[in-house]
C-alpha cells in the first residue's frame, strides 16, 4: 500500500467552515466529502479536539458523533507525552516567545501543544486556519505561540483547509 498522507484537523478546521461558509443546509457536498475521507483513514482528529467540537452540542457535534469510523487519536500515548514535553519546552525556553505563550500552552485543556506532538509522532500534516506569526524574533517575542511557528521548529508540515481540499482532490461542485 502506498504510503499516504494523513490530515490531522485543529478544531478550527471544522468549526470555521461549520460557522462561516460550508453550512450544513446549504453545502452538503463538503462535509460528505470529509466523512469519504474520513472512512478512508485520510483525516483524523485528536480526541482533545474531538472533545471540544462535541461540547458545542449544535449541529456540527451531532454531525461529529453520528461518525462511527472516526480516527480519534489519543493524546495521552507515551510518545506522545514525551514529544509533548519537548514541544512545551521548546516555547518555554525559545527566545521567540514570551512567559505568557509559555503559560497558555502549558494549560491542561489546550490542544495545540497536543496536536503538533501527535502530528510529529505519527507523520501527519496538520491543517488549521491558524497562520504563522511570520518573522519571529528574539528582539520582540511573541505573546502567543502559533501552531504553524511552533510545528515548523518540529518538522511538522502545516496547511489551510484549501490545501487539504486540494491535496485530496475535493472540489464542490
Amino acid at each position: 500500500m502506498e504510503n499516504q498522507e494523513i490530515f490531522l484537523l485543529d478544531a478550527n478546521s471544522f468549526i470555521t467552515p461549520y460557522k462561516q461558509y460550508y453550512a450544513f443546509d446549504l453545502i452538503v457536498p463538503y462535509w460528505d466529502e470529509i466523512i469519504k475521507y474520513i472512512n478512508k483513514g485520510r483525516i483524523v482528529v485528536l480526541d482533545m479536539v474531538k472533545n471540544e467540537i462535541m461540547s458545542g452540542k449544535d449541529e456540527l457535534s451531532k454531525w461529529l458523533k453520528n461518525i462511527d469510523s472516526l480516527n480519534t487519536i489519543p493524546h495521552k500515548e507515551i510518545n506522545t507525552v514525551l514529544k509533548y514535553q519537548e514541544v512545551i519546552q521548546y516555547v518555554k525556553n525559545s527566545k521567540l516567545y514570551k512567559e505568557s505563550a509559555f503559560l497558555e500552552w502549558s494549560r491542561e485543556e489546550v490542544a495545540d501543544p497536543w496536536i503538533i506532538s501527535s502530528a510529529a509522532i505519527n507523520n501527519y500534516t496538520i491543517v488549521t486556519l491558524e497562520v504563522s506569526s511570520g518573522s519571529l524574533s528574539d528582539k520582540n517575542p511573541n505573546k502567543r505561540a502559533k501552531i504553524p511557528d511552533v510545528a515548523k521548529a518540529f518538522g511538522v508540515d502545516t496547511i489551510n483547509l484549501f490545501e487539504m481540499m486540494r491535496r485530496l482532490g475535493i472540489k464542490i461542485e
